[in-house]
This record gives C-alpha cells, sequence and structure tokens, in this order.
C-alpha cells in the first residue's frame, strides 16, 4: 500500500478541531479518521492484477541509436482503473520517458510506449512493471510489480558504415563494371585482347598470337568465393580504451566494416572471437553476412586473462584448410605480441594471408611531439621509447609475411577495407 499527497493534507486539516477542541482525544480521534479512510480507500483501490499486459517485441537496434518498446495494456474488470505505471529497465537501456498515466474503462486498452537509448551491448533486460492504481478517494493505492518479459537486443556501433559506399564503388570496378583487369596468382581468366605497352610480357597467350597478326595477352579478373576469416581478441589488451572507447570496440567496427564489403564481393566470411577460450565460432551465409556478425559480436566483453592464440588459431584451422584471408584484430602490445602471438603465426601463414590490423592510440604522437617543460621531456622520451617497440614487433611481424596496419580507431575500418580491396585486385587473397 501507498498513500497519496492528500493524505498530509487530511492531516493539516485536522488543525480545525484541533483548534476548536484542544484535547488530546480530538487528535486521536482525527487520527483514527483519516487511518480509517486510508483503510478504506485501499480496500476500494482496483487490483493491479486485473490489467493484462503484453509487450510487443523489440528489434535490435545499433549502440547509441533510439529506439523504443511498446506495451499493450488491457482492462479485463469492469470498474474504471485510475493510476500510474512504470516501465522498469535496467540502466544501460536508458529507458526514458518511462512513467505512464493510466485511466482506463472496464474492457478498455491503451498502448503505452517508452524511448530507449541503449549505451551497453548485448542483451538489455527489464526490471519489471510497476502498476500502482488509486482508490476512489485518492488517498491510498494498491501497488504491485508485474512479470512482463522483455529483451532489447543492442548490437555494436557501426560508425564506418559511411566508408562503404566509395568501397563498394571500387569493388565495383574490379568487378568488371569498369574496365580493370589484373594478372595475379589465384585470379580467374576473363578475355584476351592485344598486347599494349606497359602489360605484363607473362600475361601474353602464345598460341593465340601465332593465330592473330597482333601479340595477345590474357585479361583476369579477381576472383570471387574467397574466404576471409575475421579473429577478434577479446583478451586484456583489448580492455585498453583509445580516447572514450574500449579498443574492443573499434575493432568490432573494422571487422563489421570488411564483413560487409566481403559480402558484397561475393566472399565468405566467418568469424572467430575469443582469449584464454574460443568465444565465437560463426560461419556466415550471403546476404545476412554483417547482421550475423553484428549479433554474433553484441555479447562479447574484454576478459582480463592473456590470449591462447594457439587456441584461436586452431579455430580457424577447424572452419576450413582452404587458403583465406585471416584478419588478427589484436592490438600491436609487443609484449602480448612477442610472448603469445609471434610463436603461432608460422601456422598461420603457411597456408593463409594473414593481416593484423591494431588500434593506435594517437595519444603516443601528441606526447611524444610535447616538450616545453622537463617533465613533458621525460613523458615524450616514455612515449618515443613505446613507438619504438611497437616498430619493432611490427617488424617481426612483416619478417613472417604478415601485413601489418597500426591505425587509429576513426582510420583503421577504411584502411583494412582499402587493403582488402587491393589485395582482391593484385589476386594475393
Amino acid at each position: 500500500m501507498t498513500i497519496t499527497g492528500r493524505v498530509p493534507l487530511l492531516v493539516l486539516l485536522g488543525l480545525v478541531p484541533v483548534v476548536l477542541r484542544p484535547q488530546a482525544s480530538t487528535v486521536w480521534m482525527w487520527a483514527g479518521l483519516v487511518t480509517l479512510a486510508v483503510l478504506l480507500d485501499w480496500w476500494s483501490a482496483p487490483s493491479p492484477t486485473a490489467l493484462a499486459v503484453t509487450r510487443t517485441p523489440t528489434s535490435p537496434v545499433r549502440l547509441g541509436e533510439p529506439t523504443s518498446t511498446t506495451l499493450l495494456v488491457r482492462n479485463t474488470s469492469r470498474r474504471r482503473v485510475d493510476g500510474l505505471a512504470r516501465d522498469a529497465w535496467q540502466p544501460t537501456a536508458g529507458a526514458t520517458e518511462n512513467r505512464h498515466r493510466l485511466r482506463l474503462r472496464g474492457d478498455d486498452r491503451v498502448l503505452l510506449t517508452t524511448p530507449l537509448l541503449p549505451s551497453r551491448r548485448g542483451d538489455l533486460h527489464t526490471l519489471g512493471l510497476t502498476v500502482r492504481l488509486r482508490g476512489p478517494l485518492g488517498l491510498a493505492c494498491r501497488q504491485q510489480s508485474l512479470e512482463v518479459p522483455g529483451t532489447l537486443r543492442s548490437l555494436p556501433a557501426f560508425d564506418s558504415r559511411k566508408h562503404l559506399p566509395a568501397r563498394l564503388a571500387r569493388l565495383r570496378e574490379l568487378d568488371g563494371r569498369s574496365a580493370v583487369r589484373v594478372r595475379g596468382q589465384g585470379t580467374e581468366f576473363d578475355s584476351l585482347r592485344d598486347y599494349v605497352r606497359g602489360d605484363d610480357v607473362r600475361s601474353i597467350d602464345w598460341r593465340a598470337s601465332a593465330r592473330s597478326r597482333n601479340v595477345v595477352v590474357r585479361t583476369w579478373q579477381p576472383e570471387r568465393d574467397r574466404r576471409v576469416v575475421l579473429v577478434v581478441d577479446t583478451s586484456r589488451t583489448s580492455a585498453g580504451r583509445v580516447g572514450d572507447v574500449p579498443r574492443l570496440d573499434s575493432a568490432m567496427d573494422a571487422a563489421q566494416l570488411l564483413a560487409a564489403l566481403s559480402a558484397r564481393a561475393g566472399d565468405r566470411v566467418d568469424l572467430v572471437a575469443g582469449d584464454r577460450r574460443v568465444r565465437v565460432r560463426l560461419r556466415t551465409t550471403g546476404s545476412r553476412t554483417p547482421t550475423e556478425v553484428a549479433e554474433a559480436l553484441a555479447d562479447l566483453d574484454p576478459e582480463i586473462v592473456e590470449a591462447d592464440w594457439r587456441g584461436l588459431a586452431a579455430a580457424v584451422t577447424q572452419l576450413g584448410r582452404r587458403r583465406a584471408l585471416v584478419v588478427l584484430l589484436t592490438p600491436l602490445e609487443p609484449s602480448a605480441v612477442e610472448e603469445g602471438l609471434l610463436p603461432v603465426l608460422p601456422v598461420l601463414t603457411r597456408h593463409h594471408r594473414v593481416v593484423v590490423a591494431s588500434v593506435k592510440d594517437p595519444t603516443l604522437g601528441e606526447l611524444a611531439a610535447t616538450r616545453g617543460t622537463a617533465e613533458e621531456v621525460y613523458t615524450a622520451a616514455a612515449a618515443e621509447q613505446v613507438s619504438a617497440r611497437r616498430e619493432r614487433t611490427a617488424q617481426l611481424l612483416r619478417r613472417l609475411g604478415v601485413d601489418v596496419l597500426d591505425e587509429d580507431s576513426e582510420r583503421l575500418p577504411a584502411v583494412l577495407a582499402d587493403h582488402y580491396l587491393v589485395l582482391k585486385a593484385t589476386g594475393r587473397l
């Protein structure tokens, strides 16, 4: 039972009889009358169980994008219902304006809409619907929390979506909608044409040239139906924040852009994510690839453990031994890479093209360039030392045949997509 603001006013109204008849019995009599009125009003109030409540399923939404949830409330009794309903969600769902006025006649119904703005990835749940119905005098209310299950699936942010149209235009050129044909290992034969200065002499078709008055060369187009394997590191190094965004979230953004581009190119995209253990192993299918990748990444959070790269490499192998572009989305932290990743790389580079994509902290460059005071000079020296170690680690990876992309969170998705297009255009996938 809850009381309304009318009860204190009713108590204050008792000052009138007390002033007129200033005795203790008057005080007790008025207190008894107020208590009796409150109890009778509470007893007369409708029961919240008279309301039948159902929730409309909420579609998945990107992190930071607004959405809403809708409740259908029906008064199953013949009595008039007057009160409030609070649709409670966990704080990261960002529920606002979730208190709704209820005024329903018998067998009447109403739709209640609560705006949501998620601030965390994953499945966000309701905490219940609290209903408070007033009695006829408006002094007391019956209150009860009803179980009305609801879940909002918050997908990773996809800020790099803005880079997709330009990359798709370049992809259309590679697909032959513009006159772009290249020669390279692993590409598909397209057609024959006359030799022009600058063509690779290895592309000359001598048999066709013998039947023609001119030297003839073969043209090639990038293969479709290749494999791209995205490996997302969720170990302790991915928990570091660059600006106000965890490295893991920036890696997810880059992974989503590459997955969308690869799917449009007709390539098959697989996903592996994990740290000490493999948390996601996914084979995607066709046009649903970007959605499947986003949903698989939604529940992932950094774990404060070291990455087991042998286990992650084994998961990549289990997805198939066919040659693939393996993209390792992991921070270029020298100790973690040299102790965990380097011993495993020969297994991957033997069968696949490997790319390491790392989110770089631009603060290092800013600290290294600021040398106004003695303290800033020492800080700059430390930043230079860290940058030098990262560069040495990158050189070690390159000697093993690994492509290293170390960019800030804003540039990494676009640079990774461009690198994929270059590999595809030159037939090195």
